[in-house]
């Protein structure tokens, strides 16, 4: 598979001066991920500290005991749970893995690991850490498919409000005829019986949202030794307790620190992420599988309806004896990570990068350092047709992705476009507005609400010179048809509504265009962590 490099700026404004190494975005944080030393640095400190590695392998082995794996998903579990490092990184369960960043971040993952087990010489497993406590449904619902040229929402009929997606089942039947719809948007190609078939297997054998995610990625990628956990799996809450206390005990300083944090950032220039309240908790509890967030005033631990009313001893014996209540929310679920796993490397998209900017004084508190944060991979998939087509109209494929064909396409247009027609039809309307006026001017003496009948009389007849100018412009684009959705193509491929391809596609549409073989080329291209973007051709 051949890749091409290219320079592409990162729009969030912080992250963008933390990829360029700008000391200003650095400072907020306590490693620097352009520097090997740094990584060395970090597995040293690593080694320095207690992790309960035996529970915490017990726990991914049986959550992930229900997917595929393959023969080095047991070696990872055998080295994580002896001395090895992790990199880890995590992202809500979308449907049919969700949009590619996902995949791109899942890969980043993979690639780290690996070459920073190299590096260092020691064993570094992959770790993809599944956000199922969020409950942000419509994000994660739909696919995109193409219909009659135009991309559209094929979402998946489920109105699930409050509830976490590990708490979101789904009706079998209506799951395999959602699957079937998306992939008859994708097209019928010899790939696509066949991974209907494995999806609807995948589908029998699980019940949340959640597990059908962890199923695709397992599925995908068992052969690269990555291991996956559920942030609100059950198992994982016993091992979660004891920091569940520090953190309710240390509430109200974390909040503080944030708070600190992000007003230093916004005296840099910067504007914070992060929505907190300065009473915030930073912790949800949970009420029939729908989670509330926490405030602490006047000692007491509250929801925002006074539904929940706890004292800080009943929270403690709560995170003691039922911590499966409890979950983290976007401040402590970066410092639950640090507690729990032997991290050398978080990879961050950039949204990522900068709230974690906001966390650095809140894992000092908690006597903690933050692991390195390595921005992932960004990924464009050319596919063969579309490179074909920026050829055939001389279109640099790095300006393609940057910015898609629209200036190109507006160019072509104007070429063909009937400009004579267009310029009568401006010059009848300044006419028309003309003779309007004086027709105002003459009627002035007459009922004084007369001239809304001559707007209006006048509005009608804009109209239909406007409707004219658009029959002849159809007219045109039906004859320059072919040529026209060539430009729309290119556009729809790589930059979807004008943002990153990565955020609109679905790694299904690519599967089902060239097969299950393309996970195995997506894992052996090279990558580099230059924090260039990498341009795949497939």
């Amino acid at each position: 598979m051949f890749v091409k490099q290219i320079n592409l700026p990162a729009i969030q404004p912080f992250a963008s001066e933390y990829i360029k190494g700008n000391q200003t975005a650095l400072q907020h944080f306590h490693t620097d991920f352009q520097h090997q030393d740094d990584f060395r640095s970090r597995a040293e400190k690593i080694k320095s500290h207690t992790y309960d590695r035996k529970e915490l392998v017990r726990c991914i082995r049986k959550y992930m005991e229900r997917f595929p794996s393959g023969s080095k998903t047991e070696e990872s579990l055998s080295r994580l749970e002896k001395d090895a490092l992790v990199v880890i990184g995590g992202q809500q369960a979308g449907l049919l893995t969700g949009p590619l960043y996902s995949i791109h971040k899942l890969i980043s993952i993979i690639i780290l690991a690996r070459q920073q087990e190299a590096k260092l010489g020691v064993p570094v497993v992959p770790v993809f850490w599944i956000a199922g406590e969020d409950h942000d449904f419509l994000e994660i619902n739909h696919v995109y498919t193409e219909k009659d040229g135009q991309l559209q929402k094929t979402g998946y009929p489920d109105r699930s409000d409050k509830k976490m997606a590990s708490s979101i089942t789904f009706d079998r039947p209506e799951m395999k005829s959602w699957i079937k719809k998306v992939f008859s948007g994708f097209g019928e190609t010899k790939h696509t019986s066949a991974l209907i078939k494995r999806l609807e297997q995948t589908v029998d054998d699980c019940v949340s949202i959640t597990d059908l995610f962890a199923y695709m990625v397992m599925d995908l990628f068992k052969e690269e030794g990555l291991l996956v956990i559920d942030a609100a799996d059950e198992g994982m809450r016993s091992l979660e307790s004891a920091f569940f206390q520090q953190l309710i005990r240390n509430s109200e300083t974390v909040t503080e620190s944030v708070i600190n944090q992000q007003e230093l950032l916004s005296d840099q220039g910067f504007k914070p992420l992060i929505e907190l309240d300065p009473q915030a908790a930073n912790l949800f509890f949970t009420i029939n599988d729908e989670r509330h967030l926490l405030f602490k005033s006047d000692g007491l631990f509250r929801d925002k309806n006074n539904q929940i009313s706890l004292t800080e001893d009943e929270l403690l014996e709560i995170a003691e004896t039922e911590p499966e209540r409890l979950s983290n929310n976007v401040v402590t679920r970066p410092l639950m990570q640090e507690h729990l796993f032997p991290t050398l490397a978080f990879i961050a998209g950039p949204g990522e990068i900068a709230y974690w900017a906001e966390l650095k004084s809140a894992f000092e508190i908690m006597g903690m350092e933050m692991p390195i944060v390595m921005p992932r991979l960004t990924i464009t998939l050319m596919e063969r047709n579309i490179s074909q087509l920026l050829d055939e109209f001389e279109i640099s494929h790095e300006e393609a992705v940057k910015t898609g064909a629209v200036k190109q396409k507006e160019t072509y247009w104007n070429r063909v476009k009937n400009e004579s027609l267009d310029r009568e039809v401006q010059d009848t309307k300044r006419l028309l507005e003309d003779q309007y006026k004086k027709i105002t001017g003459a009627s002035k003496e007459m009922d004084p609400n007369f001239h809304l009948i001559i707007e209006k009389n006048l509005s009608y007849h804009l109209k239909q010179l406007d409707y004219l100018k658009r029959k002849s412009d159809d007219s045109i684009r039906l004859r320059h048809n072919i040529e026209l959705n060539k430009f729309t193509r290119i556009e729809q491929s790589l930059r979807p509504f004008g943002g990153p391809q990565e955020r609109i596609w679905n790694l299904y549409y690519y599967l089902n265009e060239y097969g299950p073989d393309l996970i195995k080329e997506l894992m052996t291209a090279e990558y580099e962590f230059n924090h260039r973007h990498h341009v795949l051709y497939i």
